[in-house]
């Protein structure tokens, strides 16, 4: 991999508004035109609308502007970043940021939200998965593009934003008034369950430290009966940390995932190059859903089809292409579809999803309500608050049953 280029793979999916013009004018079929012929098309309109637009416009914009409606004609993911969003994407994969803590998506023109991230001030605000963000104070979000309105919710700490929300069941939408605060993201949380038998992991982005987090919490589970790592609502990161989360927990020489591009330099395959750091008789039982996506799916394909972890939830989110970020010189930067990846097993999982070993499904109200739940016995600092969670009893279940017949097989 170049050094000035990061693969990353995220859930970030970005609609450009267009807009209709009424010509008159009269209009004659021509034939194919070569790239230089278009180039020069360009050229023309370029200088056109510079010449003759009712205001003076920009030529920085009018770039900007093309740039961007030609990225997004490729596909959802693909971007162009001006320089002060390309800052602000490359942030987010660090780990701290000012703002609300929202993972969002845009889709045909809805800011969703995919989730809230746990202790910050969107998740104690009681913002929940699937809500649509109609307003940022007072702005509608419709023709923003996610990068925009981004940007309008990060700012200085302290200083207040008022989001207007519609939800699924309620009758119109609502506003919600959050303080901005510096957002430290702990990308992987744990516990013990089961009278501390079985290790219970949360990871929930796929960040550059993350794996280094995760290895330290191996170590401290080596001894336990089996490990829950719960990937719910984790909508992805960085590739090359979701391959050495899998290289930790896989035999030497394993298949974790492998990318198909048109340019050879994006054909890659990659193997579990170590021992792992934790022992491969111990029962894994992966929790996922459809908040789970890219580098999420990347890690359940990975353990699933090298037959070292069940996969107990909801079908996945079925993001299975690679994004290049490719900087440019004035420090805006380009976010390209430039392979798909493959589950070991050879699945192109794309729109499709990856269907669990254990299907427990949970209806949106239902898992707003956990969401709920976790995050008022949180604040009330209850550690072992019960809480409904079929899909973690379920885990839970399946770790057991996986125990038992590992120690059937040694005896």
């Amino acid at each position: 991999m170049k050094s000035k280029i990061s693969i990353v793979l995220g859930v970030l999916i970005v609609f450009i508004a267009g807009v209709n013009f009424g010509l008159s004018a009269k209009t004659q079929k021509s034939s194919s035109l070569d790239d230089y012929e278009l180039l020069g098309l360009y050229t023309q309109v370029f200088k056109i609308v510079k010449d003759h637009y009712v205001e003076p416009v920009d030529s920085k914009k009018l770039v900007y502007g093309s740039l961007r409606g030609m990225l997004s004609s490729l596909d959802p993911y693909s971007t162009f970043f001006t320089p002060d969003e390309f800052k602000e994407f490359t942030t987010e994969t660090h780990g701290e940021f000012g703002g609300l803590g929202i993972e969002i998506t845009m889709e045909n023109h809805k800011l969703i939200v995919v989730a809230p991230i746990e202790d910050t001030p969107a998740w104690k605000a009681g913002i929940k998965p699937g809500d649509i963000i109609v307003e940022i104070n007072g702005e509608p979000t419709d023709k923003m593009t996610l990068m925009q309105a981004v940007k309008k919710m990060r700012g200085k700490p302290g200083t207040k934003i008022t989001l207007t929300i519609w939800r699924k069941g309620v009758e119109k939408p609502f506003k919600v008034t959050i303080t901005r605060a510096i957002i430290k993201i702990r990308s992987v949380k744990y516990k013990e369950l089961e009278n501390g038998k079985i290790g219970y992991i949360r990871i929930t982005e796929f960040q550059d430290k993350t794996d280094e987090q995760l290895k330290g919490v191996l170590e401290k589970f080596k001894n336990k009966e089996g490990i829950i790592i719960d990937l719910r609502n984790n909508p992805g990161g960085l590739l090359t940390t979701a391959v050495h989360i899998a290289d930790m927990l896989l035999p030497k020489g394993d298949l974790i995932v492998y990318t198909k591009g048109r340019d050879p330099e994006n054909n890659e395959e990659f193997y579990s190059t170590h021992e792992p750091v934790f022992p491969t008789d111990i029962p894994i039982v992966l929790i996922v859903n459809k908040g789970s996506a890219s580098a999420s799916e990347i890690l359940t394909g990975a353990l699933r089809d090298n037959n070292r972890a069940l996969a107990v939830g909801d079908t996945t989110f079925g993001k299975a292409s690679v994004q290049t970020l490719i900087p440019l010189p004035d420090g805006s930067g380009l976010k390209l579809t430039t392979a798909h990846y493959y589950t070991p097993s050879g699945k192109l999982i794309m729109n499709k999803g990856i269907t669990p070993d254990i299907i427990v499904h949970v209806s949106q109200e239902e898992e707003i309500e956990r969401i709920k739940a976790e995050r008022d016995a949180k604040i009330k600092g209850e550690k072992n608050a019960k809480i409904k969670d079929p899909q973690l009893d379920a885990a839970i279940n399946a770790v057991k049953i996986l125990n038992f017949a590992r120690k059937e097989k040694v005896n």
